[in-house]
């Protein structure tokens, strides 16, 4: 992962490593020092040092001469928590030095280092064909009309509106995350029969930010059926339980944890966070059980979904080593973990809850999950 930007000689110097131990550094694109993982074992501080070759010239008319310039980087990396000590250095003189922690990372623009990747986009081979006409905000009117219409062809035009408005308000936490961590976004689209996709300009720096990003949408979703059930206490009307009911049950679909859901982002960046191995097992068992769940409650889309996340999977693993993620230390897991559980079981409490009524409006989404 990218760690370290530092300017030298009008050209770009920076740093990447991984929790396993390697680490290379590149100067204006070009690799000019590499440590192996088996290279810094037992290394307090790990030392990088390349030559550069400058041109000099003494005088006019003279012939020029080729200078030799050793340059240093030593630095001492923690990751849990995270934190980057390192110093620059040029024969012998220090030009450059300092500490980072997981604040400079996260509000970092990424330096392309020169290597290239393939880049598997995070929510989904779906965000790729939308990116494409992002620019045109007649796309997004055209496609909102289009998923009203759908709706209402399935349902009806009044639970068309609903069901839209709980999308809008479940995107919009996405788009508030995004725009927190200072991202540039485009909004977000609604597609129809696919829900809705919130769009950002920016990549991102560390998997808590990824975890922020995905379940901001579900907690606003839980925020918005809560106050829902409360308008439902007070006024007795029975369509605003059944939309919280509704609604819970939308974003409790929501936080499964599969791949390219919500729920299977927040797991993911768990997991990877612990070790490569933890993240391919949690991927791959929140795969299955999407395949039970698609299969028994009969959920086409998922079905859908399942094929997308298990590629997003593949390259994940694959290229494991070179994620620019930043990992969550053990207090973001665990704050990462008691957000997503709690986030569940609030969505859960308001299905079960509104579904010990007799009303069937109100006890649908409860049946759903039971049958």
């Amino acid at each position: 992962m990218h760690l370290l930007n530092l300017e030298l000689f009008g050209k770009t110097l920076t740093l990447d490593a991984s929790m396993a131990g390697w680490q290379q550094l590149f100067w204006d694109g070009n690799c000019v020092s590499q440590i192996t993982a088996s290279d810094a074992v037992d290394q307090d501080i790990v030392n990088h040092q390349f030559e550069l070759t400058q041109v000099m010239v003494a005088k006019e008319g003279d012939e020029p001469q080729e200078q030799k310039i050793i340059v240093s980087l030593s630095n001492k990396i923690n990751w849990q928590p995270f934190s980057l000590d390192y110093q620059l250095s040029v024969d012998g003189q220090d030009v450059a030095n300092g500490t980072l922690n997981e604040k400079d990372i996260e509000s970092r623009e990424i330096v392309n280092t020169g290597k290239t990747k393939p880049k598997v986009s995070t929510v989904g081979l779906l965000g790729l064909g939308l990116k494409l006409f992002k620019s045109a905000k007649v796309i997004k009117v055209v496609l909102a009309a289009g998923s009203l219409a759908a709706y209402s062809w399935l349902f009806s035009f009044e639970f068309a509106l609903a069901l839209i408005g709980c999308l809008v308000f479940h995107e919009y936490g996405h788009v508030r995350a995004m725009k927190y961590f200072g991202m540039k976004t485009k909004g977000f689209y609604l597609v129809p029969f696919l829900g809705g996709l919130a769009v950002n300009d920016d990549k991102l720096n560390t998997r808590w930010q990824d975890v922020v990003i995905s379940i901001m949408g579900p907690f606003f979703g839980l925020l918005l059926s809560l106050g829902l059930l409360v308008a439902y206490w007070i006024t007795g009307i029975e369509i605003l339980g059944g939309i919280a009911a509704f609604n819970a049950l939308l974003n409790l679909f929501q936080l499964l944890p599969v791949l390219p859901l919500d729920g299977g982002h927040v797991l993911k960046s768990i997991a990877y966070s612990v070790n490569s191995k933890m993240g391919l097992v949690v991927c791959v068992l929140g795969a299955a059980l999407g395949v039970y769940v698609s299969y028994t409650f009969g959920f086409a889309l998922l079905g859908f979904l399942l094929a997308i996340g298990s590629i997003e999977i593949f390259f994940e693993y694959k290229y494991r080593h070179q994620t620019r993620l930043l990992p969550l230390d053990r207090y973001g897991q665990i704050i990462s973990a008691a957000w997503y559980l709690m986030t569940v079981i609030g969505l859960s409490a308001i299905i079960w809850g509104l579904g010990q009524g007799a009303n069937d409006a109100l006890s649908l989404p409860f049946k759903i999950l039971g049958s």
